[in-house]
């Protein structure tokens, strides 16, 4: 079990890991080794993951997630398959945790009294300003 959060945990056969050659530099080792990974995620049939939090992560996930609900995740910074694994693994969980976050209710307020007077002040005391402003006669 993964431990994402206090509520999601998600089972390791949820996620189907496969691997391929990564691009980029690297020589020999990049051409002969498989060490990229590509990590699977069918988020929207998991147990572990309730629907508000599937809608903000298919938001999140952007293209990385198919239209059948499926996060796809590659990584291939690192030149170790293991590397490699944990750091998809990573991505997805914080990817998941960050679509946990409920947003804080904000509550419409109205401003003060006091805020409306000093607002209207800052707005004469302008308007004086630029009234002062004019033509300069050259007499």
């Amino acid at each position: 079990m993964i431990k994402v959060d206090g509520n999601i945990k998600l089972d390791d056969a949820e996620i189907t890991e496969s691997f391929l050659r990564a691009s980029g530099p690297g020589g020999q080792n990049v051409n002969k080794v498989e060490t990229a990974v590509q990590l699977r995620f069918d988020a929207k049939n998991s147990p572990n993951i309730p629907p508000y939090v599937f809608v903000k992560l298919r938001v999140l996930a952007g293209q990385r997630m198919t239209k059948e609900g499926v996060l796809v995740l590659t990584a291939s910074e690192y030149r170790s398959q293991d590397r490699n694994r944990k750091a998809a693994l990573e991505r997805l969980v914080d990817l998941i945790r960050t679509a946990a976050i409920v947003p804080k209710y904000r509550r419409p307020t109205k401003p003060t009294f006091a805020s409306k007077q000093r607002r209207l002040e800052k707005k004469q005391k302008r308007a004086g300003l630029k009234k002062t402003r004019g033509r300069v006669k050259l007499d």
